[in-house]
């Protein structure tokens, strides 16, 4: 009887807890929408903040720099080498 009560109350602690939320933002795209309202979430698509605030235009949501994006590493341009100018 005890053992049933005691499980009675773990399923309703887990039934209670809230939802766990994964990462929303796409490290992809340097700019992400933050949508407002009951379904709150961010949209991770867009190479500027103009381009973000020109489709946010009449909506409850406002734009925001994506803190996990990785912008590729562009190797630097091989360096040419100096040869002895002249000699000879």
């Amino acid at each position: 009887m005890r053992s049933s009560g005691l499980a009675l109350v773990a399923i309703g602690l887990l039934l209670a807890g809230g939802s766990a939320c994964a990462q929303t933002y796409d490290p992809s795209y340097p700019v992400c929408m933050q949508i407002y309202g009951p379904v709150g979430y961010f949209d991770c698509r867009y190479g500027s903040l103009a381009q973000c605030k020109y489709l946010a235009v009449g909506r409850s949501a406002s734009c925001v720099v994506n803190p996990y994006f990785s912008a590729r590493n562009k190797s630097p341009a091989p360096r040419r080498s100096r040869g002895a100018a002249g000699a000879g």
